[in-house]
């Protein structure tokens, strides 16, 4: 699957993100209290009761949330998902992909060049800095060199995952 990274406005992108949460929120809250009022009314009272309640409004809440996922003003939380999905997917090739670098291999390079500049992406829509430890910068580096011996961009714009699977997983 090819993922291409996309700019977003941070501002923008923590303001849908923190309304988004508050709604899903309120919708667990009202689902999980009007599920449990209509068992224990129906049933009789019981702590099991109660907790199915809220386990039904959990699963109400979630079909809901699939079903508005993929409207337009979802966009940049669906992008946001997407590249942790992605970056959780790179870094369980860490370690291989590290190696494969050391011989300048190029996908190794385009894969972990992604993975830098993503992580970087995340820490700035989340309003956060980056944590880069010496070890993390003089990893970019390191690839940052190799890129520039190879003749190859910078930067990368997307990355396919499938990839990945050229790297056997430690």
């Amino acid at each position: 699957m090819v993922f291409t990274l996309e700019h977003h406005d941070p501002e923008t992108y923590r303001r849908k993100a923190r309304m988004i949460s508050f709604a899903m929120a309120g919708q667990l809250i009202i689902f999980g209290l009007l599920f449990s009022m209509l068992l224990t009314s129906t049933f009789g009272s019981s702590l099991w009761l109660n907790a199915l309640g809220v386990l039904l409004g959990l699963l109400a809440t979630s079909a809901l949330f699939a079903v508005l996922r993929e409207r337009p003003w979802m966009t940049e939380v669906r992008y946001v998902w997407q590249l942790k999905h992605h970056l959780s997917q790179v870094s369980g090739y860490l370690s291989q992909l590290r190696k494969a670098v050391e011989e300048s291999n190029r996908t190794a390079l385009d894969l972990l060049t992604f993975y830098h500049q993503g992580m970087a992406q995340l820490a700035e829509l989340n309003g956060r800095t980056t944590d880069d430890d010496a070890e993390r910068l003089a990893e970019k580096m390191q690839v940052k060199i190799k890129r520039e011996e190879l003749e190859l961009p910078p930067q990368v714009e997307s990355i396919d995952t499938h990839d990945l699977q050229a790297f056997k997983r430690g």
